[in-house]
């Protein structure tokens, strides 16, 4: 049933995962087109190994040893903290107070980092593009197996944010074969902006959600409305972030008018 917490669980699922998947696409293409593809792939394959791994461990952690309200407080508070990371970046940029995330600048770097490496083989591969592949795809992809698990678990369906972290993935690669190069075409920053507002709300759903555990009876608490408070959180989440940017917004004009004024004080002088 497509009710408005499925929707929003797999909304919130799938731009996650794609701006993580397109941020480690970045790093395997630049190593694969300057070092080694055989080696870049290698390292992804194995990086995917061992999320596979961690993810059956740590799913497997959380659903077993924590009851439904303390898995809520616990999880819903590092979403929380998690999705306010990435709106207070998001807010930043948009205000004009941090440099935009620049996914053609980033693989500029990735390659010359690469190319300045020196070369060093193990077991038949370039250890440089494979350790970097590795990692990147590791790294990425850790951020998107806590974000399905703490979903997929707090929601009780792990199917939709599996799903939806898979079309992201498949999506990404796909669009990647195609263009032979990083998506910088991706409104990366407008993507992470919605994925921090989807974050928190969440997170701070849950989070209450799971203060019942410290109250009589330890059960979770109810919100009014229900799964429809979502959309009030995510209303107040993004009129609390428009609001931030409005006040932390450079001033456009304010260095052309300092620039006139000094040209007028050295005209009169």
């Amino acid at each position: 049933m497509f009710t408005s917490a499925v929707v929003g669980l797999a909304v919130a699922v799938f731009l996650a995962s794609f701006v993580e998947f397109v941020e480690a696409l970045t790093i395997v293409l630049a190593m694969g087109m300057t070092r080694s593809w055989k080696s870049a792939w290698a390292g992804t394959i194995a990086a995917l190994v061992a999320l596979a791994a961690f993810t059956a461990a740590a799913g497997y952690a959380l659903a077993t040893w924590l009851p439904e309200a303390a898995l809520q407080l616990v999880v819903g508070t590092l979403l929380l903290i998690f999705g306010l990371q990435w709106l207070r970046k998001a807010v930043l940029r948009s205000s004009g107070r941090k440099a935009l995330h620049d996914e053609a600048e980033e693989f500029r770097e990735q390659a010359e980092a690469a190319r300045r490496a020196g070369q060093q083989s193990r077991f038949g591969l370039d250890w440089f593009a494979f350790v970097v592949s590795f990692k990147g795809v590791f790294l990425e992809g850790v951020e998107v197996v806590f974000i399905v698990i703490t979903f997929g678990l707090n929601a009780q369906n792990m199917p939709v944010a599996i799903v939806g972290a898979a079309a992201a993935g498949l999506i990404v690669v796909v669009v990647g074969a195609f263009a032979h190069g990083p998506l910088t075409r991706v409104p990366e920053n407008t993507l992470k902006y919605g994925v921090g507002l989807l974050l928190a709300t969440f997170g701070l759903f849950w989070a209450v959600e799971g203060l019942g555990l410290l109250a009589p009876g330890h059960h979770s608490l109810d919100w009014p409305g229900g799964d429809w408070a979502l959309l009030v959180l995510l209303a107040v989440w993004l009129l609390l972030s428009r609001a931030l940017v409005a006040a932390l917004r450079r001033p456009v004009a304010a260095p052309h008018a300092a620039v006139a004024g000094a040209q007028r004080v050295t005209e009169e002088v």
